[in-house]
């Protein structure tokens, strides 16, 4: 088996992972993005610059940003729907910069209120700009890996995207499986695709677990080499605009897996068992991940008499 000797994981719960949450007190957004930075993660994606209407759960993204302790060695990561978002994102200290596109023009619709051309020439105009203050810009293309209201998204449909923002000049490219339709045949041919046409563009997965696909998922995409990838601490996390969207990957399982088979992610496993605890705390809910219930493989159970 091909596998990497390292990956890089963001850790995306403050704001992918909330956003799908009952509204947060801002004093707790910041408990978990300062626990978050004890745990060895490297990559921290912390607020989202949205419009309150839109997203009311990062309404306090000014805030939370504000009160965080912003810990030297994180590279720290803000999403922005539009030009205002990018703007309140480069005016609050942010570098790196993620803006969002989706493979599907319905899926596009109801997430951002545009077609993906009009999102597409959003981009284009918002690239240079945000390299004019010394940013970088990710480009996440939702849905790849297939819509809730289209169904399956040609890879050649996600590929034209591709060619049209890297043309642009984004620094980065992102795939996210909004809603884990995504199986290891899927994400392999879309690797494959993308990385014959740019070799050289950096490229990150954010898989979901809808389907309880998504460590198989990395497997797959480790092997064709990527190796960033978004996860969410406790399995946080969904769509507002994707029915049956269930969280992201949990990262403490992620974890679990990449080092038991000798791949390092820089993250310590207990630390993260212990912020998922707390993230668990803040929604006032179970979360989904086993790892967070089982422990890591390593934890016995002492036998009576023994």
């Amino acid at each position: 088996m091909r596998l990497p000797d390292a990956v890089s994981i963001r850790e995306v719960g403050p704001r992918d992972g909330l956003q799908n949450e009952a509204p947060v007190p801002t004093e707790a957004k910041v408990r978990l993005l300062d626990a978050l930075a004890t745990t060895g993660v490297r990559r921290i994606e912390a607020v989202s610059f949205v419009h309150p209407k839109a997203i009311p759960q990062m309404a306090d993204a000014d805030q939370v940003w504000a009160a965080a302790t912003r810990q030297p060695g994180i590279r720290y990561s803000a999403l922005a729907p539009n030009s205002r978002g990018v703007t309140r994102a480069l005016d609050a200290g942010f570098t790196e910069i993620e803006v969002v596109v989706s493979a599907s023009d319905t899926h596009n619709r109801r997430n951002v209120n545009r077609s993906i051309d009009e999102s597409l020439e959003d981009i284009a105009r918002l690239i240079p700009a945000v390299h004019a203050r010394g940013g970088s810009l990710e480009v996440i293309i939702a849905t790849s890996f297939g819509c809730p209201y289209e169904g399956d998204v040609p890879v050649s449909r996600v590929v034209s995207i591709v060619d049209r923002v890297v043309a642009e000049g984004a620094d980065r490219l992102a795939f996210g499986d909004t809603t884990g339709m995504a199986t290891p045949r899927r994400v392999v041919e879309l690797v494959e695709a993308v990385r014959s046409r740019h070799p050289d563009k950096p490229v990150l997965l954010h898989f979901h677990n809808t389907r309880g696909t998504a460590l198989a998922n990395i497997l797959a995409a480790m092997q064709v080499g990527v190796t960033e990838f978004d996860a969410s601490v406790g399995g946080l996390g969904g769509c507002p605009y994707a029915p049956g969207a269930s969280g992201n990957v949990a990262t403490e399982e992620v974890v679990h897996m990449l080092e038991d088979m000798g791949v390092s992610t820089g993250i310590d496993l207990e630390a993260l068992i212990e912020v998922a605890r707390l993230a668990e705390e803040i929604v006032g809910r179970p979360l989904p991940s086993g790892v967070l219930r089982a422990g890591p493989r390593t934890r016995t159970v002492a036998v009576d008499g023994v």
